[in-house]
């Protein structure tokens, strides 16, 4: 039978959260012990820990099938392979900054000046676009250092709070590129395997829907149904069941989590009372 290998990050900023997300989907699997290879005992996938940046050739290569990275890893690689999925979580950005001291108007700023970063694709095209000139510094790690010991003007590093950026004397000042974890594949994976890679998104998007979606249940006086059904819609329409108080209805809708406290307000003006917000586990639709 055949199996999708999927690999992921053996441990940092991805690691955790590519994990939980197959744990999520229902993929059970032994992680422990410093393992670069695990199969999972429900689902026919294979799990390989590896490098983040070593992930789009493993890919590219058909070593591996699928790949969980950032989105600023898949740009910076320029390898052949395939965006499926973008996963919502992780999300970071990329961008330019500079000692905190420096005064800094605009990206003019940066012609002829060199600039530090583990990015050099990314920053050379953006840069290319802008027709302004630079000079690229590439450094693998500890970008941060770089102004400092005067080995450049600025840096282009990921950025997530900000704060190991304040905590080295610098400040964001540009947005290069918005990067979160996405699902990558290689071109040519078999038919047998597409079958997989479709049940294995089915159940990703599942866990998805249910973390930006809540499941709402209020009571509310009949006269005002419809009322409050025009603030609150169901995906297709609300439940409405009746209560043992005569005249009153409860009513049951899933609503996205970042729209719900915009309406809250409306539905208690509305007269709905008793409202409670309860997290989905899984949403099929």
């Amino acid at each position: 039978m055949s199996k999708l290998k999927i690999a992921i990050q053996k441990s940092g900023r991805l690691s955790e959260k590519s994990i939980k997300l197959l744990e999520e989907c229902g993929i059970k699997f032994p992680n422990g012990g410093g393992k670069l290879i695990t199969e999972a005992t429900n689902f026919p996938i294979e799990i390989l820990f590896l490098r983040d940046d070593d992930i789009p050739q493993y890919v590219e290569q058909q070593v591996a099938d699928l790949g969980i990275i950032g989105e600023n890893v898949l740009v910076e690689s320029k390898k052949k392979i395939n965006l499926v999925e973008k996963l919502g979580f992780s999300s970071c950005r990329l961008s330019l900054a500079v000692p905190k001291e420096t005064q800094y108007e605009s990206l003019e700023f940066f012609r002829n000046k060199r600039i530090a970063t583990s990015y050099p694709n990314i920053l050379s095209e953006y840069f290319q676009k802008l027709q302004i000139e630079v000079t690229i510094e590439v450094i693998s790690g500890s970008v941060e250092i770089a102004p400092g010991i005067g080995l450049a003007d600025g840096i282009c590093d990921i950025v997530s709070s900000g704060s190991t950026l304040l905590s080295n004397g610098l400040k964001e000042v540009e947005k290069v590129l918005d990067s979160q974890a996405v699902l990558v594949a290689n071109h040519d994976l078999e038919d047998s395997k597409k079958q997989i890679l479709e049940k294995l998104l089915f159940r990703i998007q599942s866990v998805r829907k249910a973390k930006e979606n809540k499941y709402i249940l209020l009571n509310t006086p009949n006269s005002k149904l419809e009322k409050i059904k025009t603030i609150l819609p169901g995906m297709n329409s609300p439940t409405i069941l009746p209560l043992a108080k005569e005249s009153w209805s409860s009513l049951h809708s899933v609503i996205r989590e970042d729209k719900f406290w915009e309406v809250i307000d409306e539905l208690k003006e509305a007269g709905a009372e008793g409202i409670l917000v309860i997290p989905i586990e899984k949403m099929i639709v």
